[in-house]
């Protein structure tokens, strides 16, 4: 017999109201479910397979001055493809995404992460 443990994680959803909650604040909260740290069976190499459900995200807060200073990068991969983008513009089209890249860049940089942001979810 080997020495792993083999025992499946529970499917868990949690639901998040957003309405008058920062940014960062709310981002760290869903990352720590996302990833199963409220659990005692938590193993960092485990994935939890939590999903979290946030709602009243357009009523997010958004504090400082980020909204007009805060910019997001992409490349086209052509040359001169950069393109910028301001927070304002973002939270204005798509606040989902806001808060989904803040929660991107909290998870750990390993092949788990693809697999937990695919469990957020906005309504």
């Amino acid at each position: 017999m080997s020495g792993q443990n083999n025992f499946k994680m529970e499917t868990k959803t949690y639901t998040i109201d957003a309405a008058g909650k920062a940014l960062g604040r709310l981002a760290t909260e869903v990352v720590a479910l996302l990833r199963g740290k409220n659990k005692p069976s938590f193993l960092p190499y485990k994935d939890a397979e939590n999903v979290v459900i946030v709602k009243n995200i357009k009523e997010m807060k958004i504090t400082g001055k980020k909204m007009e200073q805060k910019r997001y990068f992409h490349h086209s991969r052509y040359l001169g493809g950069e393109k910028f983008m301001t927070l304002k513009v973002l939270f204005k089209e798509n606040p989902g995404e806001v808060l989904k890249k803040a929660v991107y860049g909290m998870l750990p940089k390993n092949r788990l992460r693809a697999k937990q942001i695919k469990r957020l979810k906005f309504e």
